[in-house]
């Protein structure tokens, strides 16, 4: 833990947030899911959730559970004082992360921003496919909506900016990119990434177990099938 700094702040009265940088940066990201990795295996009495982004991790409490515990010293202190003991003494753990291949439609009829973007980035829409679906990229981090991926490096070659007017509505399963991040929408929301394709997988549902098909840590890796691929494989995992 000593090639990074930290930064422990509070975050309302009931969390607090231990922040190792502010990029994306996998070294970075690793650290931080190695962290998580070692709070899981070690809990902290009276810690309801652990929550990892790109380079922070985020520590929701209970403090009527530690002012039990601990009725000397503000419930803030306490946590930060068992986080770093734990940053001190931190070791490699296993984890449980997947690599996952998701089917992509890349498609005009679900893909609204193949042809703006491949021009404005000055490639042809088929160097473009390959590339987005040439790439292995590390999910960072989950959030805006249940399920939701943010996932990094889109290579240098098709980095592009949001919209710079989002749409009032995407589909679910809308594959966007937004600069170095590519994500996956899981449900139908509005949103601004430009959109290049559409999977028929669901990467939310909340009758599962997990409901998140992916989390921090795990790699990810598109695949292009064509539009009657796209409608067989929805249909299954819309059942």
């Amino acid at each position: 833990m000593n090639a990074y700094s930290y930064h422990i702040y509070p975050l309302g009265d009931q969390a607090l947030t231990v922040e190792f940088g502010d990029t994306i940066n996998a070294a970075c990201n690793k650290m931080v899911m190695q962290f998580f990795y070692q709070l899981q295996s070690n809990p902290i009495k009276g810690v309801k959730d652990i929550i990892p982004a790109y380079a922070s991790l985020t520590i929701c409490y209970d403090c009527t559970i530690i002012y039990k515990v601990n009725s000397t010293v503000l419930t803030f202190e306490w946590i930060k004082e068992q986080l770093i003991n734990q940053l001190q003494s931190i070791k490699k753990l296993p984890s449980n992360n997947q690599f996952i291949n998701i089917p992509v439609c890349y498609d005009f009829s679900v893909a609204p921003d193949l042809k703006e973007v491949a021009l404005t980035v000055g490639i042809s829409v088929e160097e473009l496919i390959e590339i987005h679906s040439g790439t292995i990229y590390s999910v960072y981090m989950i959030g805006f909506l249940p399920g939701f991926p943010y996932m990094a490096s889109v290579d240098e070659r098709i980095r592009i900016n949001r919209k710079s007017t989002p749409r009032t509505f995407v589909p679910k399963g809308s594959v966007g990119i937004a600069g170095e991040q590519t994500g996956i929408y899981p449900l139908d929301s509005p949103g601004g990434w430009q959109l290049i394709g559409q999977t028929p997988l669901n990467i939310f549902d909340v009758s599962k177990e997990i409901p998140c098909l992916l989390q921090p840590g795990d790699s990810v890796q598109f695949y292009s099938i064509d539009l009657n691929e796209f409608d067989k494989i929805k249909k299954v995992a819309d059942q």
